[in-house]
């Protein structure tokens, strides 16, 4: 029999949107979802869900107003949003359990859904997903709602009257993602633009993500009621981080105490998005994680 080339795309319904997600076969093996992260997609998952798709069952969505998942018409991005849309992936298709692994944004919104429905998530790997270190996240909550709100309004303001970026041609748009991350080699570059990309009516190329998603919300979940989701996991938890990453370890900020269940690796030489800078080493520390 022919092996698969390649996953099958599926649609599934939340909030009335029609999300995405790409399904890498093998049904009866264990369900493994792949999540993404911002302004992202989920054929970034390509190369990993390659080396797990014989021992799992490989699941990899495309957040709203992500890749080919419809864009949320009011630019609803606050983080319920996004934590409904992964719980009702997981409704939808019957799982009584999960494995997760996310990435950024997705390992947020992940390792949040792990502390609302514990039971129903065996193994989480979290790569660079906390989202913002608390100290910066209590700052924020110091000032008034007053003050927040008004925020929130001006930037969606600015981001209505946002025009997506245009390039003349696809591999302008492949010249970008290098920019962007220069661990990357030429044919990661070259996957990740050909599908994180699609032409315009006028023949140029722009990314495949709503402005508005760099809005963050006014009214997230308190910082507290966070460190309650975080200590509610049961899960055992692999934690990623890259030493050349923006984002701050959650060694050196204090959050890795919330997490009794995790275990933390930093990898030399590797970016935010590790997964791709550090291939073979983040295959291996998961394969023997999940196994």
């Amino acid at each position: 029999m022919q092996t698969q080339l390649g996953p099958t795309s599926n649609r599934f319904i939340s909030q009335r949107l029609r999300l995405n997600y790409v399904d890498w076969g093998n049904p009866d093996a264990l369900p493994l979802i792949l999540q993404h992260g911002g302004r992202d997609h989920c054929r970034n998952w390509d190369w990993v869900a390659e080396e797990l798709r014989h021992d799992w069952h490989v699941i990899c969505p495309d957040l709203r107003g992500h890749g080919d998942s419809e864009w949320s018409p009011e630019g609803n991005y606050a983080m319920d949003a996004f934590v409904y849309d992964f719980a009702q992936l997981v409704h939808a298709l019957g799982y009584e359990k999960v494995t997760i692994i996310g990435h950024s944004l997705g390992g947020n919104i992940a390792t949040r859904f792990t502390g609302l429905y514990p039971e129903k998530v065996e193994k989480l790997v979290n790569i660079e997903g906390l989202g913002p270190p608390p100290q910066i996240r209590r700052e924020a909550e110091g000032k008034s709602i007053g003050e927040r709100l008004r925020k929130w309004i001006d930037d969606k303001r600015k981001a209505s009257g946002r025009v997506p970026r245009k390039y003349a041609t696809r591999r302008d748009a492949y010249q970008r993602m290098k920019e962007e991350n220069t661990f990357l080699t030429d044919e990661q570059a070259r996957h990740l633009t050909i599908h994180g990309a699609s032409r315009n009516e006028d023949g140029t190329w722009s990314w495949k993500f709503d402005n508005y998603l760099n809005i963050w919300s006014a009214s997230d979940t308190s910082t507290d009621d966070i460190i309650h989701l975080w200590q509610a996991i049961t899960c055992p938890i692999l934690m990623l981080w890259g030493k050349n990453s923006f984002a701050s370890s959650p060694a050196s900020d204090g959050r890795m105490a919330h997490f009794p269940t995790a275990r933390l690796i930093e990898y030399e030489n590797a970016g935010h998005w590790l997964h791709h800078d550090q291939f073979d080493r983040f295959v291996a520390d998961v394969k023997s994680f999940l196994s």
